[in-house]
């Protein structure tokens, strides 16, 4: 009995023990939940059962400098999905796909997932949305965003850029101010019960979000249309590959307009060329300005008094420097003219001359100081900083062909903001698209006009104003006269560099860069006019009158007192081309493409007969005197179809690449020895000689780095052709 008694003692003893160990278990795994991970799961349990919803913060509005409105954000509904309160997701998809226009079975494949949140479509219309909502399906649900809205999607895109889906800036002042413009988001937190279903009376939390910042930009709506109209027109009538139009006050640096062509929709910029949105041809084509940078030199001449307006030169019609003759494009010369008058004239020779005079120490030093070379910090996207030789590998040579604005390469608002300086009495200012960023209507930040430098004296910027508006009373620049007002400016006629390092014919840059008035300077503008095509590429008579409309109607709305009676020009300008008789040169056994590139740089005309790729025969015949511009016919013939030995003549493979100079050389029955790899820099033949068919010609590559810089540094070192650089530059 008593054993029996000991044996239940035991058991009791032991299980309170094991109880009680087990409750000591519990109370510390209880305390361990709750006081070590309580808050973690705390927060794990809100995510199981709180749906948070993002608010889309609306974009700042931009307006213009008077306050008018050009973009703003306007209220769309976006479609979302909680999964798990689909009833059934496949007849929820193939009910809503139709409407968005979705593949059904990818829409499934959202509506299935296992998550709290899935966007199905975004920003959709008013008539879209109240389709949806008239399905009133379960776990479907809607929520306010904002969309952009480009007021007048002609107007200044490029400038403007546009936003994406997501709210965030993507090109043009909507990317460079986009954390000034984007605001900050919200989000709308509901508690919904195991089942997903909102529990009554539950926790509802709502997160404003923070509308952003307005932007007033410098651009004047009214100008910017005067620009785009224009662009319009000279689209129009000379379907260039690409215009553009900069309007500059140049007290301030401030953009009143920035135009280009092509165009696109912002509205609907998804659906427009990426070649046409991705970049600002404004802030970022590089090109030969030709005769518009001669008002650099006279800047930089002046200044350092290496030329007074007095002075006299004489142009013969051709100027030589180092082993080079530079031609004036008219044929036989000005003769004896003052400086006054070189610029009137704009002379090759007398700028050649006066750049000279200079030096190649103190011509650098202007070109520093007008920003050639860098960028100018205007807040937009994509800027580049043009194309300057070092000036440790400047010669002579160089120095003569930038002074007409040749072997250089500039951005349009480099070159603006240069002029702008011309007419600012020597004062660079920082160019600048936004004057004042807002909120609630009240201004929080003013942009200030900044100082860049002095570049030159304020007596030598009113000096050259006033040559340069000769040049628009007398010279070239007479078809940018506006009735009233003084103007002054100068024409620019530039051919294009090619991407093989030489001058392409045909394709021409015209431009002109003036203000007004010419006595004190209110606007500044810049026309640039790439490739126009009809014939007529010269800048006095494609730029200039562009020019001329968009400074009168300015001038006009900035209501500037008109000088009554001021004299207007004798005529207005009409370029004639000159007579000129040329030597047909010989390009019998060349290869095709090389002898139609001869026979241009001589300044005639080519067209082809037969099929081949080898010149039999051409008529007129070499050595032939004829006039300018006159057609040379060139019969063609397969180089295989000559059996047996004789002669062809070596082609100038320079700037071609590995594959090109040997499909040329093959071609004409000579055989390849290429060295190295890139482009083309010497060959074992000189272009011209002529050779046994089946000769080994000797090809050396180097690589081209940037290809743009090389080619043109290309163009600037080695001009066309070995004797004479025939200068496309004519104003």
């Amino acid at each position: 009995m008593y054993g029996t008694n000991m044996t239940v003692r035991k058991r009791l003893t032991l299980t309170f023990i094991l109880a009680s160990l087990a409750f000591v278990f519990l109370m510390g795994r209880l305390a361990w939940v709750q006081f070590v991970h309580g808050e973690e799961l705390q927060e794990k349990a809100l995510e199981v059962r709180m749906r948070d919803i993002p608010v889309e913060a609306k974009r700042g509005s931009i307006l213009d400098r008077n306050g008018k409105e050009l973009v703003i954000s306007i209220s769309v509904d976006s479609i979302y999905a909680t999964p798990g309160q689909v009833e059934d997701p496949r007849a929820a998809a193939d009910k809503i796909a139709p409407i968005l226009e979705m593949d059904a079975d990818k829409l499934y494949e959202k509506l299935n997932k296992h998550s709290s949140f899935e966007w199905i479509e975004r920003k959709v219309d008013n008539e879209t949305a109240s389709m949806i909502k008239a399905l009133n399906l379960d776990g479907i649900g809607f929520v306010e965003e904002s969309k952009r809205h480009y007021l007048d999607p002609g107007l200044a895109p490029h400038v403007l850029g546009f936003a994406g889906v997501d709210n965030q800036g993507l090109t043009g002042i909507e990317r460079s101010y986009d954390e000034e413009l984007r605001g900050q988001p919200g989000r709308i937190v509901i508690e919904h019960d195991a089942a997903g279903r909102p529990v009554p009376e539950a926790l509802h939390q709502y997160i404003p979000a923070k509308q952003g910042h307005d932007l007033v930009l410098t651009i004047d709506e009214t100008i910017q249309y005067f620009v785009e109209r224009e662009l319009d027109n000279v689209v129009t009538q000379y379907n260039p590959k690409f215009a553009l139009a900069i309007v500059m006050d140049p007290e301030t640096g401030g953009i009143l307009a920035m135009g280009n062509r092509p165009s696109f929709n912002p509205n609907d910029w998804s659906n427009e060329p990426r070649e046409v949105w991705d970049k600002n041809p404004a802030i970022w084509y590089n090109y030969e300005p030709g005769s518009t940078f001669k008002i650099i030199t006279a800047a930089a001449a002046l200044e350092e008094d290496a030329v007074k307006p007095e002075d006299q030169f004489f142009d013969p019609g051709y100027i030589k420097v180092a082993d080079r003759t530079i031609r004036c494009h008219k044929a036989g010369g000005h003769g004896s003219q003052t400086f006054v008058e070189v610029v009137q004239n704009s002379c090759n020779p007398g700028f050649i001359e006066v750049g000279l005079d200079v030096g190649i120490k103190r011509y650098y030093k202007y070109l520093d100081a007008f920003g050639f070379g860098s960028t100018t910090g205007i807040k937009l996207p994509g800027e580049a900083g043009g194309i300057v030789i070092p000036e440790d590998k400047a010669t002579n040579l160089n120095l003569a062909t930038i002074s007409m604005g040749q072997s250089i390469a500039v951005t349009p608002i480099q070159l603006i903001s240069a002029v702008a300086a011309v007419a600012n009495d020597g004062v660079m200012m920082q160019p600048q698209l936004v004057q004042e960023i807002s909120a609630n209507g009240k201004t929080i930040f003013s942009m200030k006009p900044e100082k860049v430098r002095q570049v030159i004296a304020e007596d030598t910027a009113r000096q050259l104003r006033g040559l340069l508006e000769n040049v628009v009373a007398n010279g070239t620049g007479r078809n940018a006269f506006v009735e009233g007002y003084r103007v002054g400016g100068k024409t620019g006629t530039a051919q294009v560099v090619g991407e093989s390092g030489g001058y392409v014919s045909g394709r021409y840059v015209a431009s002109f860069a003036g203000f007004a008035p010419a006595d004190d300077p209110k606007m500044v503008m810049l026309v640039v006019i790439a490739e126009p095509q009809g014939g007529v590429y010269y800048g006095g008579l494609v730029a200039a009158p562009v020019f001329q409309a968009i400074a009168r109607d300015t001038l006009r709305y900035m209501r500037l007192p008109e000088i009554p009676g001021l004299e207007k020009p004798v005529r207005p300008y009409e370029y004639v081309e000159p007579h000129i008789e040329v030597s047909v040169p010989d390009v019998v056994n060349y290869p095709a493409d090389e002898a139609c590139r001869i026979i241009k740089a001589a300044g005639l005309q080519c067209t082809t007969h037969g099929e081949g790729n080898l010149v039999r025969q051409q008529t007129p015949g070499p050595g032939a005197i004829v006039d300018g511009n006159t057609t040379v016919i060139l019969d063609l013939e397969p180089a295989t179809s000559r059996s047996g030995g004789g002669t062809v003549i070596v082609p100038n493979l320079q700037g071609r690449t590995i594959k090109e100079a040997g499909y040329i050389l093959e071609e004409i029955g000579l055989r390849p020895v290429p060295e190295g790899s890139g482009v083309a820099i010497r060959q074992s033949y000189n272009a011209g000689a002529a050779v046994k068919r089946g000769a080994p010609v000797r090809v050396v590559f180097e690589p081209p780095g940037d290809g743009s810089e090389k080619s043109f540094l290309a163009a600037a070192g080695e001009p066309q052709t070995p004797e004479i650089i025939n200068s496309p530059d004519i104003h």
